[in-house]
């Protein structure tokens, strides 16, 4: 069975970045392109359709032909972590496993996600758990009928999530119950600004600007500084929290108002594996990190921890930064 989103949610799209939407952060798109032909640099800016969002990359070389050639790849390398990773697409690796219990001979992509959260929630304790989706699939089923799940339906949901019920090897990845579901939702789309920027890479290009759903920037912007990256304000997203000024690594933004399931945010698509119910912290936590896979994940893990926790985890990841938003709106000082 194919998850699906109800009409009244809709997938999370909240750092705004430079890549198809520069006018946003760096004056008009003639003035960009203006700017690029000054310093002798050919840009490339595409965008298309991936993780049930928009995503875009905006690449600048002296050489037109290998930008052309790159980013034929670099959309290449999305579809390929789409297909492999995503619950809405019924033919994915993860679908399978999903619907079967059991996947023999998954896609590498698959494994290195997988493996991933897993380590992620024996990091946290099992307070970030990938086997969440059917509690996705209850909450979703309920908001449809204008419902909550009871006590009773999430206690019985909660039955399914065990993330030390997936066993995973080279050759087959299965679950030890039945019902069990994996979302790699929270950290596929992280995981595919890795997979671009290492494409890059690969054809030479090191002025790169990446939105797949979450950022990463590598070089300079054409006019010759860093790129920047907008975070929007959680309880007013017309409005920017911050600016992340110079935005050289990669960064990821979980928050509540992305995907809700109640106007006032309480409900929304983090769910707390011991709880069933979405944690009541935070409104917005953004993380900078090395790489996507990891701004991704730990944005999500640390939605679900408090502060003392959320603090000790990200005392274990160097090089990363957070900056943390109550339920209220308000950053929170003393968590950095």
């Amino acid at each position: 069975m194919t998850t699906q989103i109800p009409a009244s949610l809709s997938r999370r799209k909240i750092l705004l970045g430079a890549a198809g939407a520069t006018a946003a952060m760096a004056g008009s798109r003639v003035m960009f392109l203006a700017a690029a032909a000054q310093s002798g640099l050919e840009v490339r800016t595409r965008a298309g359709l991936a993780f049930q969002t928009t995503v875009a990359i905006t690449i600048a070389g002296g050489d037109a032909r290998r930008l052309d050639q790159a980013l034929d790849a670099c959309f290449a390398g999305i579809r390929a972590v789409e297909q492999a990773s995503s619950v809405y697409k019924p033919g994915s690796d993860v679908s399978r496993l999903n619907r079967d219990g059991r996947l023999t001979g998954p896609d590498p992509h698959v494994l290195t996600l997988l493996r991933y959260a897993c380590s992620l929630s024996k990091a946290t304790g099992g307070s970030y758990d990938p086997t969440v989706q059917p509690l996705w699939d209850i909450w979703a089923a309920h908001h449809a009928r204008a419902e909550r799940p009871s006590e009773t339906v999430l206690r019985q949901t909660l039955r399914l999530v065990d993330w030390t019920g997936i066993t995973i090897s080279e050759d087959e990845i299965s679950f030890d119950r039945p019902g069990m579901a994996v979302t790699l939702n929270s950290i596929n789309q992280g995981y595919a600004a890795d997979v671009v920027m290492d494409i890059l890479a690969q054809h030479e290009i090191t002025d790169a600007f990446v939105d797949t759903g979450e950022c990463g920037a590598s070089g300079h912007h054409p006019e010759g500084r860093f790129w920047r990256l907008g975070v929007p304000a959680p309880r007013d997203t017309s409005q920017l929290a911050f600016v992340i000024d110079p935005f050289r690594q990669f960064a990821s933004t979980s928050g509540d108002y992305g995907t809700f399931f109640s106007p006032d945010f309480r409900d929304h698509h983090i769910f707390d594996p011991q709880t069933g119910y979405s944690p009541q912290e935070w409104s917005s936590i953004t993380v900078t990190a090395p790489s996507g896979l990891i701004a991704d994940g730990l944005s999500t893990a640390l939605f679900v921890l408090d502060p003392a926790n959320a603090r000790r985890l990200l005392a274990g990841e160097p090089h990363c930064t957070a900056r943390f938003f109550g339920k209220d709106g308000r950053e929170c000082a003393g968590m950095a």
